[in-house]
């Protein structure tokens, strides 16, 4: 009876944590098919779904280019973040030298600052360097976001690789360099994935850089580009044309999820168990 109970009490936790998790993307699906004052009926799904939020929203603005830009920056965050991360982190994980243990914490200090504290310092970087109202200079604003971190949980996992294929490498005659790229690197596969992701979602999500390093339409991101989506009259919020873009700009990061399920299980439980 007892497990029967715990069993029971168990499926009603899993579906508790279904329904929070999932309920907000439904409603955003109901809400993005549903036009005009039905927005504001209690229906739990709407009485004739329509499609034109879908084509408005690329009709009022180029969405489909800020689409384009954040794929770009958010895959030059992850290249960029996994090259320079991968680097750091074989040298602070696998090489004993005076002030690692501060600068790791240094690392996860820096980690936690608020993006605000560095907004003026990079918006004077950015311009200095003539990046202003250009991709890469949110490419380069959103590494101070997501380099700590990978560098932190890289090398976490490069410290539990078994120093015996280090040690075994180097009698064959091996460079660190080669060390690194052809012997921890394919055992690195599922962190590479997981603090990959991890980054991705970090620089698809940022608003704040995004909103002040650009200026134009076709420079814009998806974040910023859903934040000036506009109704028919200054007192209208549009939350069927903000619903259908969240749908259009979420998709993406669920189908990439599931593709790479298996890797990002990997990568989350890795160093879990200790032979």
């Amino acid at each position: 009876m007892t497990r029967v109970l715990r069993r029971v009490a168990f499926a009603g936790l899993v579906a508790l944590v279904l329904l929070y998790t999932l309920f907000p993307f439904y409603w955003a699906i109901a809400s993005s098919l549903t036009t005009g004052s039905a927005l504001f009926e209690p229906r739990p799904w709407p009485a004739h779904p329509a499609w034109s939020n879908y084509t408005q929203v690329f009709a009022q603005q180029p969405f489909a280019r800020n689409i384009l830009n954040s794929i770009l920056v958010s895959s030059g965050v992850v290249g960029l973040s996994l090259l320079l991360g991968v680097t750091a982190a074989h040298s602070l994980g696998r090489v004993s030298f005076r002030g690692r243990r501060t600068l790791l914490l240094a690392l996860l200090g820096v980690s936690m600052f608020p993006q605000v504290a560095v907004l003026s310092g990079m918006f004077e970087l950015v311009r200095g360097l003539g990046l202003y109202n250009t991709l890469p200079a949110l490419v380069l604003s959103n590494l101070v976001l997501t380099l700590p971190f990978t560098v932190w949980l890289l090398t976490t996992f490069m410290r539990e690789l078994p120093v015996e294929l280090e040690e075994a490498a180097v009698v064959d005659g091996a460079t660190p360099w080669m060390v690194l790229t052809r012997v921890f690197l394919p055992l690195l596969g599922p962190a590479l994935v997981t603090t990959g992701l991890l980054a991705f979602i970090a620089a698809w999500n940022e608003f704040l850089f995004a909103l002040t390093f650009t200026l134009t339409d076709a420079k814009r991101t998806v974040p910023v580009a859903i934040a000036l989506l506009s109704g028919g009259s200054a007192y209208e919020l549009p939350w069927g044309l903000i619903m259908a873009a969240s749908v259009i700009v979420t998709v993406p990061l669920v189908l990439l999820v599931l593709v790479l399920q298996r890797r990002i299980v990997a990568g989350l439980t890795a160093g879990a168990l200790k032979g």
